[in-house]
């Protein structure tokens, strides 16, 4: 998990959240043209349709939106184009195994800008949830609404 002081977070995938299970993230750069980086400085990225895809073992994200950068001269790219993600070959690997075997999936979470000024990601080894599985939670979360909602309630008075 990456819970840096110093990262300016671009984008995120709320979707993610509530369309799959995460169960393990893991934070990967980006190859990216010199307009691009300058678009996510302006924070215009769109992660939301995006997924991640292992082929040739290297890891790709496809439809991850970053539109052009209007000042740019003559370097112009495609705002949906795919792109690579920088992983280590043992985390590959692990990533390839996984998704081939027990049916997970890999999801974009969040695009942002780390300490040192390097557009990462953070992609989600997610397994998809079920629309019960869903139900069930959204009933959890409201009960544990009410009950925070109460303890809120009772320590006003008492």
């Amino acid at each position: 998990m990456c819970y840096n002081l110093g990262m300016k977070i671009i984008a995120t995938n709320r979707k993610a959240r509530r369309n799959y299970q995460v169960v393990e993230t893991f934070e990967a750069g980006v190859e990216l043209k010199g307009n691009e980086v300058k678009s996510l400085r302006s924070r215009s990225c769109s992660i939301t349709d995006s997924f991640v895809r292992i082929e040739r073992s290297q890891a790709f994200v496809y439809s991850m939106h970053i539109p052009e950068f209007e000042k740019s001269s003559y370097l112009k790219t495609e705002p949906k184009r795919v792109r690579r993600l920088l992983l280590h070959k043992r985390e590959l690997k692990k990533l390839l195994g996984l998704t081939a075997q027990k049916g997970f999936t890999l999801v974009p979470m969040k695009v942002y800008f780390n300490d040192n000024g390097l557009v990462k990601i953070e992609v989600g080894l997610a397994k998809g949830m079920h629309t019960y599985d869903k139900r069930k939670k959204i009933k959890e979360d409201i009960t544990n609404r009410e009950v925070q909602r109460q303890l809120k309630n009772h320590r006003r008075r008492g």
